[in-house]
């Protein structure tokens, strides 16, 4: 289950694909859109990153910061941010923590795989506060991106 609209957002210190930790911290004061996916290089995942790539004007225009968390380790998600051109930050969650501190932990992925990222998007408001979260009840499901943008609008 997502977390609730205005709570405190977990903090979180991660790895990107350039192996510098980035933490909840680094956006004090901005506007963050988080996009948990469960695999790189799956055909899901990537419509999802390619999808807020190809819409980072949107985001930019509107004072929001995007980033991606999965469980992958950040050499691979480096792999996958370089082939698909990905122009925000990919954050690996490979000890798992912040899925589970943010509830977007899924215990059985295809193929029995257990304890990936939730398929959903959370976005924390300028004072740290949970503003939307989505997650989708099937991994194969896209995000809802139009119910995304009228919820930052809103902000």
């Amino acid at each position: 289950m997502a977390l609730a609209i205005g709570t405190k957002a977990p903090l979180f210190k991660l790895f990107n694909t350039e192996r510098k930790e980035v933490s909840l911290q680094d956006f004090a004061g901005k506007v963050l859109v988080i996009n948990f996916f469960p695999a790189a290089f799956t055909g899901v995942c990537t419509e999802q990153l390619c999808s807020n790539r190809d819409e980072l004007s949107f985001y930019n225009d509107i004072g929001a910061t995007v980033v991606g968390i999965s469980v992958d380790m950040p050499f691979s998600l480096k792999v996958f941010k370089d082939k698909n051109n990905i122009n925000f930050d990919l954050l690996s969650d490979a000890n798992k923590r912040t899925i589970h501190d943010y509830e977007m932990y899924h215990c059985n992925f295809a193929c029995d795989i257990k304890g990936v990222a939730k398929r959903g998007v959370t976005v924390i408001d300028k004072n740290g506060n949970i503003a939307y979260s989505e997650e989708t009840a099937n991994p194969g499901t896209q995000v809802n991106f139009a119910a995304l943008k009228e919820a930052l609008r809103k902000i």
